[in-house]
């Protein structure tokens, strides 16, 4: 990576490590984005002049850009508003347009939310939703898929890669298994496209969604993959309008934001091999650095199955408010972005069976493109001070120490 492209944070500002939750724009993308905001300024749909015809040019290489990273045809992308748009305009669209098909979903405990919710809405429509528990690791794969199956199943909706714990799920096994069952298969690829290798038909998906902010573009702006043969997919669009986007998503197409989501994906797919690396260098040199002076680390996830820039861990005999507010200068997260305004302990956590004492001190760090040796350090650092620093404060932590077995106290004291 090139020092041109770097973003360092001013002495003073915080030191960004929550890359699962958003990215910074990369200046590259901002570069190709700008024109759009002033000279270029037409209305992608205006068919009679020049402005017009600039912008739709503009999109059309963009749709290319995010078909490329898929493995896709560019005929086969919508533009959207990000994912959680197109998570609606696929999950309600498969059901309006087959449902006598068959009104059975499966999903699992440890969805985002925007896929857990709008099941949820389609189970007050009429759906009977399967959701299945991941394994220890949040891994699902296609023998739990298998499992749930049943003749009237229309949808299987399971996500790519975990937004909180960064496993990756077996995709390609439930992509063969849903073609093989004739069920639609829909994947939340957000948090996946980018970061690993996307392949729609390898995969055998049918219905993929991705966000730019997630691959260093705009926030606001996403697509939705529509296979369009083995088999052809259609959808009933969610909103009614002037039938952009194939009659799929009508609205005004975002020219600046699509322009910038199709620079990030030409960026990511070009750069995927070596950014892989590094932010596996990275994120192991941060977890080594915390376990080799940490006792009582918990790691959340897959060893196998993971993400690069991922890691969640949990701090056991430390209270996770405590933790969070001691390493206040470190933007990091305790759960998904889209939750954190909750004191609920993470679902994704609880879902996996890490218990609630547990699941309340973990921490996810997010590594991306931007991050530096000397940032990964230094969080190290800080993390390790306030643990330590809380432990000792901690009456629990001391008995363990002690080599009490905190099962066997009798908290009540005896009589």
């Amino acid at each position: 990576m090139s020092t041109s492209h770097s973003i360092s944070p001013s002495a003073s500002a915080p030191i960004y490590m929550d890359y699962q939750a958003t990215t910074p724009v990369d200046p590259r993308v901002l570069n190709e984005m700008l024109p759009y905001f002033g000279q270029s300024f037409g209305n992608a749909a205006s068919r009679n002049h020049a402005f017009g015809w600039n912008a739709e040019a503009a999109v059309e290489n963009a749709r290319e850009e995010v078909a490329k990273i898929l493995g896709a045809s560019s005929k086969e992308i919508v533009f959207t508003s990000g994912s959680t748009e197109a998570i609606n305009l696929a999950m309600k669209g498969i059901v309006e347009m087959y449902g006598e098909k068959g009104r059975h979903i499966i999903t699992c405990e440890a969805e985002h939310k925007a896929v857990l919710d709008t099941a949820k809405h389609l189970e007050k429509h009429g759906c009977e939703v399967t959701y299945l528990k991941p394994g220890r690791d949040g891994r699902t794969t296609a023998a739990d898929v298998a499992a749930a199956m049943r003749p009237d199943t229309v949808l299987v909706a399971i996500m790519w890669a975990n937004n909180e714990v960064g496993t990756v799920n077996d995709i390609r096994g439930i992509g063969a298994l849903c073609k093989e069952k004739g069920a639609f298969f829909f994947t939340d690829a957000t948090q996946a496209v980018g970061k690993i290798p996307v392949d729609v038909e390898a995969d055998h998906v049918d219905l993929l969604c991705l966000s730019a902010h997630k691959v260093y573009g705009p926030k606001g702006v996403g697509a939705l993959y529509v296979r369009r043969r083995n088999p052809r997919v259609r959808l009933v669009a969610q909103m009614d309008g002037g039938g952009h986007e194939r009659g799929m998503r009508s609205g005004t197409l975002n020219v600046p934001g699509i322009v910038g989501l199709g620079a990030a994906c030409r960026i990511a797919r070009e750069e995927l091999a070596s950014e892989t690396e590094r932010a596996i260098a990275l994120r192991d040199r941060l977890e080594a650095n915390i376990t080799s002076r940490l006792d009582h680390v918990h790691f959340n996830g897959s060893r196998e199955h993971r993400l690069p820039g991922c890691l969640n861990l949990s701090f056991s005999y430390v209270e996770g408010e405590s933790l969070l507010m001691g390493i206040n200068d470190i933007a990091v997260s305790s759960g998904s972005a889209c939750t954190s305004a909750s004191l609920e302990p993470s679902h994704v956590l609880r879902a996996m069976d890490v218990g609630d004492e547990l699941a309340h001190s973990s921490i996810r760090f997010g590594i991306g493109r931007f991050t530096t040796e000397a940032e990964v350090d230094y969080a190290a650092d800080r993390l390790v001070d306030v643990v330590k620093r809380l432990r000792a404060m901690s009456p629990l932590y001391e008995m363990v120490q002690e080599g009490i077995d905190l099962s066997t106290v009798n908290w009540q004291g005896g009589h």
